[in-house]
């Protein structure tokens, strides 16, 4: 077994005694003392030994070329208010129903900043997903309300919302976030299975290229990366490529809408979902996987940063008083 998966099974089984009472209990000091250690860490600091740990080789910041080498430049120094909004999965709502309009966005069924407040007979009959605004830690899906286990969903729920994503990966727009649960509407397929994931790369306002996450509900999950006529590049992100898709028949629709949300943003990843040919937003992402997946193909993650020019970012902090 290689390093990288016994570290991800001993994280595993971390996180599933964290997730107990016990566990909880028994962790939590520790990690309160790991995270106060972490916050004096300066964020070039932090960023430049995580970059290295996941990557195999050092981050220049005062020289980036590849497009995850770009994304922890951005991450580590340039930091806007609008960030910490669209990053917030409750607020960014406000924020798509102006640029693209209300109808894109999944339905909105609860919101609460109370965990105790997840109860069943406060929630819908409805399937639908509940989950954070402020992480990134998935959600839980709910069909039969009967079969979820509301004691322990509520406890998960009011660990999570102490969490602040920013100190792990000095993402600062989660850092300032107010932590809240929404619950939305679950999109299903006619099968009944989850849609496929589109997510958008956009450089400078453009639509550059597709990743698609493939039969996520599956283990033979896979991620294909398209172009902008929709041809399968020869690059994989993280994850081998999955079955072969078909052009959606709202892939210019999806274009448009993308630019039209990241027309404000040097790089922006635009998430959408497409169930029986409607469109429905899905979320913004700042710093894909935070800089830190690797491309199989070292010549993608080149080729990707050459797309975007963040050089006039650079030479204005260079200069900056």
């Amino acid at each position: 077994m290689s390093t990288d998966l016994r570290k991800k099974g001993l994280r595993k089984r971390l996180s599933n005694i964290y997730g107990t009472d016990i566990g909880y209990y028994i962790i939590r000091p520790i990690y309160k003392i790991y995270e106060f250690v972490l916050k004096m860490i300066p964020d070039d600091v932090l960023v430049k030994h995580s970059f290295k740990k996941h990557m195999g080789y050092p981050l220049d910041l005062n020289n980036p070329k590849t497009l995850n080498e770009k994304i922890n430049w951005l991450k580590v120094n340039h930091k806007k208010d609008i960030h910490t909004i669209i990053a917030d999965k409750y607020k960014v709502r406000a924020y798509v129903e102006e640029k693209i309009g209300e109808e894109y966005l999944i339905p909105l069924l609860y919101h609460t900043k109370d965990p105790e407040d997840i109860r069943p007979e406060n929630l819908p009959d409805v399937d639908h997903i509940i989950k954070c605004n402020h992480d990134s830690s998935g959600g839980v899906v709910v069909k039969d309300k009967s079969a979820i286990d509301w004691v322990q969903t509520r406890k998960r729920f009011k660990r999570l919302l102490k969490s602040n994503h920013y100190y792990s990966t000095r993402e600062w727009q989660y850092k300032n976030i107010e932590p809240r649960i929404v619950v939305e509407e679950l999109l299903n397929m006619e099968d009944g299975n989850l849609p496929d994931d589109y997510k958008i790369h956009c450089f400078h306002g453009k639509v550059q290229f597709f990743g698609v996450d493939v039969d996520r509900h599956l283990p033979t999950r896979g991620r294909n990366i398209y172009d902008t006529n929709w041809n399968l590049l020869p690059c994989n992100w993280g994850r081998p490529n999955g079955r072969e898709l078909p052009r959606p028949e709202n892939l210019e629709e999806m274009i448009a809408l993308a630019e039209k949300l990241a027309e404000d943003f040097v790089y922006l990843r635009v998430d959408f979902y497409s169930v029986k040919g409607k469109t429905y937003f899905g979320e913004l992402t700042l710093h894909q996987s935070s800089g830190f997946r690797k491309f199989w193909q070292k010549e993608c993650d080149e080729e990707f940063g050459k797309l975007l020019d963040i050089k006039h970012l650079i030479n204005k902090k260079v200069t900056s008083p």
